[in-house]
């Protein structure tokens, strides 16, 4: 069985707004290394639809990209895309799933079947996998900025505090700090 392994970009006080993060090469090369690791991507159908509308097009060549974004970009292009949605059935990105039915199950299902583990990149689909406490590891980007605005992490809460293990945390040049979470048992 795969780890889940919860992944996202973060400021100081919580904002999970992708547009709030630093997007330099070392951030892209961060989290291509991430999802090189993974057996899969794991997102709700808000974060699914963004990526959607931007990441395919740099893979085709169709966007003017650096060389870390058209990295990432080819290689998500390849990797299988696993996407939590009650309201959308259609998923025509390259190598797009639904996970349908009962969360815990359908997730668990792709634990299972994914022994390089799931890299799961969607902050309100990571509140409820973590009510479900089915996300194993958390590798989260804290970049140096007070965004003062939402969207944040787990705004709508959780049941009760999950106590997690440091593994390591490793600082950028651009300020911000990689840290990785393992959550204590």
């Amino acid at each position: 069985m795969g780890l889940l392994t919860f992944s996202i970009n973060v400021t100081l006080d919580g904002c999970v707004d992708h547009q709030e993060g630093i997007a330099d090469d070392e951030t892209h090369a961060f989290f291509t290394r991430l999802m090189d690791e993974g057996g899969a991507m794991l997102w709700g159908r808000v974060t699914y639809e963004m990526m959607e509308s931007y990441w395919p097009a740099v893979a085709r060549g169709e966007v003017e990209a650096p060389p870390a974004m058209r990295e990432w970009a080819l290689k998500l292009e390849a990797k299988p895309k696993y996407v939590v949605s009650s309201t959308r059935k259609d998923f025509p990105w390259t190598h797009s799933h639904p996970i349908a039915g009962d969360l815990r199950t359908g997730v668990q299902k792709l634990k299972d079947a994914t022994p390089d583990g799931v890299l799961l990149g969607s902050g309100k689909l990571a509140t409820e996998l973590d009510r479900l406490e089915l996300i194993d590891e958390y590798k989260l980007l804290v970049h140096p900025r007070i965004a003062g605005h939402g969207p944040t992490l787990y705004e709508s809460g959780l049941p009760s505090t999950r106590r997690l293990e440091l593994i390591s945390a490793k600082a950028l040049r651009s300020g911000a700090v990689a840290m990785h979470y393992r959550r204590a048992r």
